[in-house]
C-alpha cells in the first residue's frame, strides 16, 4: 500500500489527556467525511474543520510506498530525543483510511508508542496504543469505546439538546471525557459555554488547543 501524507513534524501534543507530550505527529491526506475543497464544505457532514490535509505538499509530506519507508521516515523526525520515550500521532483527515497493522508493526519496531485521532466512523486495527475518539455529528459512530473522548462543541446537526448529546457518549466508554471550544469567529463565546457545561457536568473536562495558544505547530 503506498500513503500519502500530508505533513510529518516533531512538537508537543496540544490537546486533550496527552496535552504536554513530546511527540511526531504524521498528518494522512485524505477525509471520509469533507473532501478538503471549499467549495464542497456546505455538503459535507463535517463543516467546521480548520485543518489542511488535501495533498502531499506540507512540511514533511510525500507519498511512501511500503511501510518501512513511512515508518523509517517518522522515525527520522524524532531526531535525538530520549528514545525511551518515542511517541507518534497519527492524525488527518481520517488517519483509519491508511493507517493498517502493517505500519503499526513497523513503527512499533522503531520503539514508537502509537496514538491515533480519529472520527470513530472506521473500525480500528490492532495494536494503537492510545486513540482519541473526535465525533462529527451526522456521521455513524463505529467505536464506542476509547481512552478519550474530544466533543467540539457546538457542532451543527446534533438534534438534540447538549445535554442529552452528552449524556448518549456518557453511556460509552471512555477514560477521559472532554469538551473542546469550537475555533472559530466566536471562540471566546464557545470557551464560556464549554466552561458552563464542565461545571453542570463534571465528568467532562475543558480541553483547549494549547498548541495555538503558544505558537507551535
Amino acid at each position: 500500500m503506498t500513503y500519502s501524507v500530508k505533513e510529518v513534524f516533531f512538537t508537543l501534543q496540544g490537546e486533550g489527556a496527552q496535552a504536554g507530550r513530546v511527540a511526531v505527529f504524521c498528518r494522512f491526506s485524505g477525509c471520509n467525511l469533507w473532501s478538503g475543497r471549499d467549495e464542497d464544505r456546505a455538503d459535507a457532514v463535517c463543516k467546521f474543520c480548520d485543518t489542511d490535509f488535501v495533498g502531499t505538499d506540507g512540511l514533511g509530506g510525500g507519498k511512501f510506498p511500503d511501510p518501512d519507508a513511512l515508518a523509517n521516515h517518522i522515525d527520522q523526525f524524532w531526531g535525538d530525543a530520549d528514545p525511551k520515550h518515542k511517541y507518534v500521532v497519527f492524525t488527518g483527515g481520517e488517519p483509519l483510511l491508511q493507517l493498517d497493522e502493517e505500519l503499526i508493526k513497523a513503527v512499533k519496531s522503531r520503539g514508537f508508542e502509537l496514538a491515533i485521532e480519529t472520527n470513530g466512523t472506521l473500525d480500528l486495527p490492532k495494536g494503537i496504543d492510545w486513540v482519541c475518539l473526535s465525533p462529527k455529528s451526522g456521521s455513524k459512530l463505529r467505536i464506542f469505546q476509547a481512552d478519550e473522548i474530544k466533543l467540539v462543541w457546538p457542532q451543527l446537526g446534533y438534534p438534540d439538546t447538549i445535554d442529552k448529546v452528552l449524556a448518549r457518549f456518557e453511556k460509552m466508554s471512555f477514560k477521559h471525557f472532554f469538551i473542546q471550544p469550537l475555533d472559530d469567529a466566536h471562540q471566546s463565546q464557545h470557551i464560556q459555554e464549554a466552561i458552563k457545561i464542565c461545571q453542570m457536568r463534571p465528568k467532562w473536562r475543558l480541553s483547549m488547543q494549547n498548541h495555538k495558544w503558544i505558537g507551535i505547530r
